[in-house]
C-alpha cells in the first residue's frame, strides 16, 4: 500500500511535509535494517513512520486509528513502534510542563524537576568515576517515570500506559527506572505505605552498580544473612523437607516392623515319607 493512501486513512493527507518525512524515515529504515526481523510488516512500518513524523512536527496523531490501520493489537503496535524508533535512533522529547498540561497535573511540576535533579546527583554518586561520563539522562523515560511517581505520591491519577507510549520505552524499562528512582530518592518519589520488594532492589542494584554491603537494610537493601525472617520460598522449602523427613522415618519404621514379624515366625516343614513297596519274591512266584 502506498504511503499517501495510508496517510489519507489517518487524516494526514493534507500534511505533505509529514508524508515526505515519513517517506524519508521509511527509506532510512530499509537501508539500516530489515524490519521484518523484528516482526514489523510494510503496512505497520508505514504507519509508524507517519506517527513519528507527525509527532515530531507537532501534529496531532490518532493512535487508536493507527492501530486499526496497522492490523495489529495495541500492545503489538506499541512494541513494534518502540523497536522501530530505537532502530532508527529517533528519541522522543518529553517536557515536564507539556506533560503536566496534558494530564492536568500542573502543581507537581516543581516536585518533578526537583526529583529529577536529585536523582541525577545521587545516581552519579553511586557510580564509579570512570563510568560517570557514560551516564545518559536524556532519554524521555526518566522524565516520564519521575512525573508518574510524583503524581502517584500526590494521589493524582495518571495513565501509565499513555506515559510509556509517549516516552517510547517498554514496560520493563519503565519499571526498572521506577524502582531505581524510588530506591535512591525515596524521600521524593516514595510513599509511606509502599513496602519495598527485595527482589526489585536486587535487580535495581545491577542498574546502579552499587556494592551490596554499602546499602543499608532500612533503605531497602538486604543483609548478607538474608534477614531475620526467611522468605516464603525458603519457608515452603523447609516445610517440604520436614514433610519428606517425616515420611522417610515412617517408611523406615514400617519396614523394620515388617522384617521383625517375618523373622519371628517359625516356618514348619512338613516331612514327607515315601514307603517303597517290596518287589514280589520270585521264588514264591515260581513255586506256585
Amino acid at each position: 500500500m502506498d504511503l499517501s493512501d495510508i496517510a489519507k486513512k489517518l487524516d494526514l493527507s493534507d500534511s505533505k511535509q509529514v508524508v515526505r518525512r515519513a517517506a524519508e524515515l521509511r527509506r532510512l529504515c530499509d537501508i539500516q535494517f530489515d524490519s521484518s526481523v523484528i516482526g514489523v510488516g510494510e503496512v505497520c512500518k508505514a504507519v509508524i513512520c507517519l506517527e513519528i513524523a507527525a509527532t515530531r512536527s507537532g501534529i496531532l496523531f490518532d493512535r487508536h486509528k493507527a492501530v486499526k490501520v496497522s492490523g495489529m493489537s495495541e500492545k503489538a503496535y506499541t512494541r513494534s513502534f518502540n523497536s522501530l524508533q530505537n532502530g532508527l535512533g529517533v528519541k522522543n522529547k518529553l517536557d515536564v510542563r507539556e506533560l503536566a498540561i496534558q494530564f492536568g497535573c500542573v502543581r507537581i511540576i516543581p516536585f518533578v524537576q526537583k526529583g529529577l535533579s536529585l536523582y541525577k546527583t545521587r545516581f552519579l554518586a553511586s557510580l564509579l568515576p570512570s563510568r560517570r561520563a557514560g551516564a545518559d539522562f536524556t532519554r524521555p523515560v526518566f522524565v516520564a517515570v519521575a512525573f508518574y511517581l510524583c503524581a502517584k505520591k500526590q494521589k493524582l491519577k495518571v495513565d501509565k500506559i499513555k506515559l510509556i507510549e509517549l516516552s517510547g520505552t517498554s514496560e520493563a524499562e519503565f519499571s526498572s527506572v521506577s524502582v531505581s528512582m524510588k530506591d535512591l530518592c525515596f524521600d521524593v518519589f516514595g510513599t509511606e505505605k509502599e513496602k519495598k520488594d527485595p527482589k526489585d532492589i536486587k535487580g535495581n542494584r545491577e542498574l546502579l552498580d552499587v556494592l551490596p554491603e554499602k546499602r543499608k537494610l532500612e533503605d531497602g537493601g538486604y543483609s548478607s544473612d538474608e534477614g531475620c525472617e526467611p522468605s516464603m520460598y525458603k519457608k515452603r522449602k523447609t516445610m517440604d523437607k520436614q514433610a519428606y523427613e517425616s515420611w522417610k522415618k515412617t517408611v523406615v519404621a514400617s519396614n523394620k516392623q515388617t522384617k521383625a514379624k517375618v523373622l519371628s515366625k517359625r516356618t514348619t516343614q512338613i516331612g514327607l515319607s515315601f514307603f517303597l513297596k517290596k518287589a514280589p519274591d520270585t521264588q514264591n512266584l515260581g513255586a506256585t
